[in-house]
Formats: structure tokens, C-alpha cells, sequence
């Protein structure tokens, strides 16, 4: 059996190596002295002090993560409706074109979506007058649109395992409809209300291509500004961004694994 393991563990291996090996190097030379980011001349934070001067990169990360928690939020209540009405009311009218309008951002491309949307706002703004320009409200829009799908995913596959004995047993022992979904609803299907906003919350600050259509002067989002930079080269300061990003998501990570398994 253990000679047998050998190429499953090899390919395991190989395959952890292949996603995470650029990470780390990428952390590593994020402490890199030079200016090039494939020369190792000696341990530095300087990019970091640098990074925290570039106000074009703060900005834009500031901008990013506002976007990404408004979204994520409205997303999430919108998604969350949306997978109750699919799950609790069975068949009724207009569920198939809910369940068309749901799967399709699912697996429509990004350039149709953005493209789309910036049609969409332009026809809005000749029309009543807004938007009156691109930028946060729009990238916004655009971002709710695609996200509440996932969303709704997630929340519809946790309600449709979901015992429903123990509505029906609190609603037995005279509880409203609306206290039994506070009390006992939401507390059971918690886990996958988070990963829902977690995983809005990753799909805009991670979307170039959609915001890239919807934004406006002023409105660059953080994937936007590194793409536009490493187009001209790879900074150091590109590699300190991304670090203090995978520390703070590997954070969130283990802050939402702890919270998952006291619940």
C-alpha cells in the first residue's frame, strides 16, 4: 500500500508546489534590497516604507476594499433571498427565469458582463441623467450583479440540506414565522452566510476586467492600478502589497475556521 502512495503523494505534492511555490517566493523577495525583483542583493523593508507613500496604491486599496464590503453585504441579503424563494416556495411563476438570471452570470464571460453593464449605464445616464459618471456606485452595480449569484448558490445548497424539523417543531411551540427564521434559520445556516460574503467579498476585489469597463476617472481600483504597473515592469512595491494581502486573507481564513468550528 505504501509503494502505491508513492505517485498519488508525488502528484499531491507537485501540484501544493505549483500553486504555492510562486507565492512564497513572491513573499521572499517582497524583502528584496534591489530594485529587480529577480535579484537577491539582501533583506530590506524599504518597499514596505515606499508602499506606505504610494498614495495612488492606498487609495485604490481603500477604494477596492469599500467597494468589495458594500458589495458583499448587498449581495448577500439579495443571494439570500433569492435561494429562499428557490428553495421554500416550490413552483411558481416567473422561477425559471429567476434560476436563468441567477446561473447566468455563472457562466457568462466577464467582457459580456462589463460590457453590458457599461451599456446599461450609458443608456441610464441619457436617459434620467444617472449615473451621473462612472465610478464608485457603478463599479459597484456591476460587481452586486455577478456576486448575488454565487451568493445565492451557496445559501440555496445549505437550505436545501437544511432539517426542516426544527422550524416546524419552533413553529409547533407558537413561534412567528419571522422569529423562527431569526432564531433558528439564520443561526443554522450561518457557515454558509459567511462563506457567501467571504466569497463576494474575494470576486470584487479581485474583478480587473468588469471594473474596467464600469469606472470612471478617479474611480481606479486596486487590480487596476497593479495591472497598469506591472505592464511597465514588476515593482518590489507590487510584491509588498501582495504580501501584506496574503497575510491578511490567510488571517480572515483562520479567523472564519475558529468561528466555524466553535459554532
Amino acid at each position: 500500500m505504501k509503494r502505491r502512495s508513492w505517485p498519488l503523494l508525488s502528484v499531491l505534492a507537485f501540484g501544493y508546489a505549483f500553486l504555492y511555490v510562486p507565492i512564497l517566493l513572491l513573499i521572499l523577495y517582497s524583502f528584496n534590497e534591489s530594485r529587480l525583483v529577480t535579484v537577491w542583493s539582501g533583506f530590506s523593508l524599504k518597499w514596505y516604507g515606499e508602499l506606505l507613500h504610494n498614495q495612488q496604491l492606498l487609495d485604490a486599496a481603500w477604494l477596492s476594499v469599500r467597494i468589495a464590503a458594500l458589495n458583499a453585504t448587498i449581495a448577500l441579503v439579495l443571494g439570500t433571498l433569492a435561494a429562499n424563494a428557490l428553495v421554500r416556495h416550490g413552483r411558481f411563476r416567473g422561477r425559471t427565469g429567476l434560476e436563468l438570471l441567477l446561473t447566468a452570470p455563472l457562466v457568462m464571460p466577464d467582457v459580456i458582463i462589463g460590457l453590458s453593464m457599461l451599456l446599461l449605464f450609458v443608456a441610464l445616464q441619457q436617459t434620467i441623467g444617472w449615473p451621473d459618471g462612472r465610478g464608485f456606485s457603478t463599479i459597484t452595480i456591476a460587481h452586486i450583479t455577478f456576486s448575488l449569484a454565487y451568493v445565492a448558490v451557496v445559501v440555496r445548497s445549505r437550505l436545501a440540506r437544511m432539517d426542516s424539523s426544527l422550524e416546524e417543531a419552533a413553529m409547533d411551540l407558537g413561534a412567528r414565522p419571522l422569529t423562527v427564521y431569526l432564531r433558528i434559520t439564520l443561526p443554522l445556516i450561518a457557515p454558509a452566510l459567511l462563506s457567501g460574503w467571504l466569497l463576494a467579498f474575494t470576486l470584487s476585489l479581485d474583478d480587473l476586467v468588469i471594473a474596467s469597463f464600469v469606472s470612471g476617472p478617479g474611480s481606479t481600483t486596486l487590480p487596476m492600478v497593479i495591472y497598469s504597473s506591472v505592464r511597465m515592469g514588476v515593482s518590489p512595491q507590487i510584491n509588498a502589497l501582495a504580501t501584506l494581502v496574503v497575510v491578511l486573507v490567510a488571517l480572515a481564513v483562520v479567523i472564519a475556521g475558529f468561528s466555524l468550528r466553535r459554532r
